[in-house]
């Protein structure tokens, strides 16, 4: 365990009929910091808190709670206490009443439960509430009561799940500076679960950037937002322009059929990599003296910028700049090198990579049927000898999501949606695979969809002895 670690989870998993909700999680978090467990749904940070809090045991790993092992504890017996989307406020009750609840569970005497919930409402701005019920006050002040109600008993941790959800956008924004000011105030350690990236960095210490069970990168907000570990992270911290490119050498890539200039390295040679660059990071120029150059499609005033879309070859970036372009205007695009940020691909491979065997082979027809995942699929323009062991090397762009319901494989999960300025990447998981695809319609992530095959642009090549032949 991390040296001044309040709390550590180690190799936590966690699995509901079958399915992998955390994946061997592990994460350090000291006292008094506020942290956030950011990530879109289903990625588990719910359960990581719900884990934390006691209410649900992991099927292995260990949690500890300053130094101590605290697995099989139950949630009443643990130094920490939860506030909930809807606050769970008992509407009988009123704002004093509520407060209080937990001091009278303990059988503490009269006036210290007096003193404490008054000391507790000064420091959420509820001073003078004490009489009002619960029903009269708005969702900002619900919210101010429940994390009174949780603070009063002196937890070593607040958690917070989703907590400004009900709230109205403006109400929302206020919320959040007001949240951190009563961290600051408390000198708790609060652990925060949203999806609104906005809140994350508004409020955080430490950011957690959780998916599919995993947590993928941990850091400042800052850090995160500047030098994101991958593609995901890029995509759900902030706006971002992510790309496909090649790393042809050490500070050389190449995108759009361009060579830049950035500042990484520790690549392979001509390794595909994925291009990240926000949109306040491309200066607008004259289009002789700029590497790139596109035309503008859109422009939207934002206030302190002006937000256009300019199409670069098949490319639509996103550009922020305080100077206004027209639209239909070619304008020149430069990134300078230590703001182009380049990633290891999420999908190991640019094409989809796998073995099947030949189950029929129509040599009139000129089609053969091969197995995937113990579905039979045909597949036009391929004639083996049934039996033939094949390796199969399937592009993106030939596997699609059925829009009647009904594909080559059913229930396969989607992992990932990454917009690429022309269409969206998704990697889906079935069964034993995971696929890359490519969709020009927007998906949701931790959903599940089927898929179809085309294999009019794969490659097929015998394998004997465990490697394939040449044709």
């Amino acid at each position: 365990m991390a040296k001044g670690a309040l709390i550590s989870l180690r190799d936590i998993f966690v699995e509901f009929d079958g399915e992998t909700i955390l994946n061997s999680i592990n994460l350090e978090i000291k006292n008094k910091e506020f942290v956030t467990l950011l990530g879109p749904s289903g990625c588990g940070k719910t359960t990581t808190l719900r884990i934390i809090a006691g209410f649900l045991e992991p099927n292995s790993g260990e949690v500890f709670f300053d130094g101590e092992k605290i697995n099989g504890l139950p949630p009443h017996k643990r130094n920490v206490n939860t506030v909930f989307q809807k606050y769970a406020l008992f509407p009988h009750l009123n704002v004093f009443e509520n407060v209080a609840f937990g001091l009278h569970l303990k059988k503490l005497p009269k006036k210290e439960i007096e003193q404490k919930v008054k000391e507790m409402l000064a420091v959420v701005d509820m001073k003078g509430y004490e009489k009002r019920p619960v029903s009269k006050l708005s969702g900002g002040q619900q919210q101010r009561v429940a994390i009174a109600r949780a603070l009063v008993c002196d937890p070593a941790v607040l958690l917070l799940d989703e907590p400004l959800g009900a709230l109205d956008l403006k109400l929302r924004k206020d919320m959040q500076i007001e949240l951190k000011q009563i961290q600051q105030k408390t000198k708790k350690t609060f652990i925060y679960v949203t999806h609104d990236q906005e809140e994350a960095l508004t409020m955080s210490d430490t950011v957690v950037v959780m998916n599919n069970g995993k947590i993928e990168q941990i850091g400042s907000p800052i850090d995160i937002y500047n030098e994101p570990d991958n593609a995901f992270v890029a995509d759900f911290i902030g706006e971002a322009n992510i790309i496909n490119g090649t790393m042809l050498t050490d500070y050389r890539v190449k995108l759009l059929g361009t060579e830049l200039e950035c500042s990484d390295t520790g690549f392979e040679k001509n390794q595909p990599v994925d291009v990240v660059i926000r949109p306040e990071d491309v200066e607008i120029l004259p289009p002789d003296d700029a590497p790139l150059k596109g035309k503008v499609t859109d422009v939207v005033f934002k206030g302190v910028h002006y937000e256009m879309q300019v199409k670069c070859k098949n490319c639509l970036w996103l550009i922020h700049s305080t100077k206004c372009s027209k639209k239909g205007e070619t304008v020149g695009m430069y990134v300078t090198p230590d703001n182009i940020h380049i990633m290891k691909k999420l999908f190991k491979t640019a094409n989809n990579e796998f073995e099947t065997v030949v189950l029929a082979c129509d040599e009139e027809a000129n089609n053969i049927t091969i197995d995937i995942e113990g579905k039979s699929i045909a597949v036009q323009g391929q004639c083996y000898p049934q039996g033939t062991q094949l390796k199969v090397v399937l592009p993106p762009s030939g596997i699609y999501i059925a829009g009647d319901g009904n594909g080559d494989l059913n229930e396969t999960y989607i992992e990932s949606v990454i917009y690429k300025g022309e269409y969206n990447e998704i990697i889906v998981e079935s069964d034993e695979h995971k696929w890359l695809m490519q969709s020009y319609q927007d998906e949701q992530v931790a959903t599940y969809v089927p898929i179809c095959f085309d294999f009019t642009d794969a490659t097929f090549e015998p394998i004997k002895g465990g490697e394939a032949d040449e044709i």
